[in-house]
This record gives C-alpha cells, sequence and structure tokens, in this order.
C-alpha cells in the first residue's frame, strides 16, 4: 500500500490553501470530512472517476487541508483541522458555511 507525505503546515502558502478550496468538488470533500471526521474515498460524496477522485484528494493532501492514512486495504482521510486553522485562521469556517 502506498505510504502518503503531508507537508509541514507552516510551509503552505495562503495561495495554495485557496486554490485547493477553489473546486466545488474539492469543497464537498472538505464538508464531508468536517461533518464525518474521517471517511475512505469510497465513502465521499463526489461524482467524479477514480482518477479524478486521486487527483483532488492529492491536491488537498499538497495544500496541507487532509491527511490520509492506511489501514489494511482502505486509505482514510480526516481534515487536519486544528492545524489548517491555526495556520489560516477562519477559512475553514468559510468554506462550511458558503453554499
Amino acid at each position: 500500500m502506498k505510504a502518503y507525505e503531508h507537508p509541514e503546515i507552516e510551509s503552505i502558502p495562503l495561495e495554495k490553501a485557496m486554490q485547493a478550496l477553489s473546486d466545488p468538488c474539492r469543497v464537498s470533500i472538505v464538508r464531508a470530512l468536517l461533518a464525518s471526521k474521517e471517511l475512505a474515498c469510497n465513502e465521499l460524496p463526489v461524482g467524479v472517476a477514480k482518477a479524478t477522485l486521486s487527483h483532488h484528494m492529492g491536491v488537498l493532501r499538497e495544500a496541507g487541508l487532509i491527511e490520509t492514512r492506511v489501514e489494511g486495504t482502505k486509505c482514510l482521510n480526516c481534515l487536519r483541522l486544528e492545524t489548517f486553522r491555526e495556520r489560516f485562521p477562519g477559512l475553514i469556517e468559510l468554506v462550511s458555511e458558503c453554499t
């Protein structure tokens, strides 16, 4: 199983975080993780191909928004909520409130 890399949150510029949150599919993923805390990729409420979902997850991971851990054959994803809130106060709340 693949090992995932997660960047140090201090190295993430605001522009990268905002770019990651500029796509409706990625916003849906963030909102789902806010509601459920941790989800496998197949549990995310997005109607995109596997390869497209992998791309979106990679963008969110590189922007410091999510952490992916492997448990058996599943890749479980959660928000790096506290560290992201410390780095970019209010950004997650803004995304969760906008429709």
